[in-house]
């Protein structure tokens, strides 16, 4: 078994669901301080985070990633055990395998081979890993440690994140930005009352109707050439008591903008509120901005050498996209640093049978490796 599968499987026998680490930062801590790496355990409330990093001083690179997986969901659906990693038919199945336990391992070695041959390389090279990337809030992960950083002055220059972002093979999409997330809890009030007597009660859903199919309807921007327009869903909308007799006095809708840079989050937020306004809607809203839309600019140092990595290691000229759903490198990117996004095959990621291609996990070290040594070796 090469060194990437064998701490990939390591990795994944761990239930590590969010934010439970189960142990994984440890043994990939101790591992790299024994490559020479000074590593720092940094604990926010129930979320572990990892920050280990090598050299002294210049241009930093760092490899970005997440320990915690989704739960698993019934483990009987599973053709095999999730938290028992098995090889069958050239793949690795199991939760995390592709996202991202995978991707992690293959940091891991490709970060100790790197310093193994090139002890003195110029600038430095780190890994930030944490418990705390699928859970529905990220206070204690990335975000809390950006925090950190800014507080000592760490300063990053390029940020690799390893998140599944091939569609059907490993080096045919990189991600070079990601859009913004602006999540929104709506209250719509109404009366209760009978249904026999709907001149006694006000219908909030009845209310919120048309202002919901203005709000669908809406042309909120045009994209722009990096990214699609903005849209607008709905992902939840709740109302009533149970009763068949009885109009309900409140409405509750979950709302979310994926927004490009096209758009400001006040402004989606203003103009979501004035259609409400003007449909008379008694209404409160408790917005969320999750992430700002970020993108590494085409001639970006870093977003050069990956797509130069991927046609000479891959065979491929990669796909440059911006879409998708959020990621931890939404907190890295305003810390002016560019950001790209490249990892295994996406097709499996959170559902049953989770796996990655065992050819790639094992070609993904060199990949990575790669890109240190063009930045910190070639330049």
């Amino acid at each position: 078994m090469s060194h990437v599968l064998d701490l990939a499987c390591d990795l994944i026998r761990r239930r590590s669901v969010t934010p439970e680490d189960a142990g994984c930062l440890p043994l990939i801590g101790g591992r790299l301080e024994s490559a020479g790496f000074r590593v720092e355990h940094l604990r926010y409330g129930e979320v572990d985070n990892l920050w280990a990093v090598h050299g002294t001083t210049g241009p930093t690179l760092i490899f970005l990633g997440h320990t915690d997986v989704v739960p698993s969901g019934p483990e009987a659906s599973w053709r095999s055990p999730p938290f028992e990693p098995t090889i069958r038919d050239g793949r690795l199945y199991g939760r995390g395998a592709a996202d991202m336990k995978g991707s992690v391992a293959a940091m891991v070695v490709a970060l100790e081979r790197f310093v193994a041959a090139h002890p003195h390389h110029r600038g430095r090279v780190g890994l930030l890993l944490t418990s705390d990337e699928e859970g529905p809030t990220n206070l204690d992960g990335v975000r809390k440690v950006v925090e950190h950083f800014r507080a000592f002055g760490e300063r990053i220059d390029w940020c690799v994140v390893g998140e599944p972002s091939a569609k059907e093979r490993l080096g045919d999409l990189v991600r070079v930005g990601r859009r913004g997330s602006l999540s929104g809890t709506l209250s719509v009030r109404g009366v209760q009352g009978h249904v026999a007597y709907p001149e006694k009660a006000l219908n909030p859903i009845h209310a919120f109707a048309p202002a919901l199919a203005e709000l669908t309807a809406e042309r909120w921007d045009e994209g722009n050439s990096d990214f699609p327009p903005t849209s607008f869903q709905v992902s939840n909308l709740n109302a009533g008591t149970g009763a068949t007799n009885v109009i309900p006095g409140e409405l509750e809708a979950l709302i979310n903008f994926r927004y490009c840079t096209a758009s400001r989050s006040e402004d989606l937020r203003a103009r979501a509120e004035a259609i409400l306004h003007r449909h008379g809607l008694d209404f409160a809203i408790d917005w969320n901005l999750s992430g700002e839309p970020f993108l590494t600019p085409p001639g970006g140092v870093l977003r050069e050498t990956v797509l130069a990595v991927c046609r000479e290691l891959c065979g491929i000229d990669p796909e440059q996209s911006t879409g998708g759903g959020t990621s931890d490198g939404r907190f890295i990117a305003p810390m002016g640093v560019e950001v790209v996004e490249i990892g295994p095959v996406n097709a499996t990621i959170h559902k049953v049978d989770e796996c990655v291609a065992v050819e790639e996990l094992e070609q993904l070290p060199q990949l990575y490796r790669a890109v240190c040594e063009r930045l910190l070796i070639e330049t």
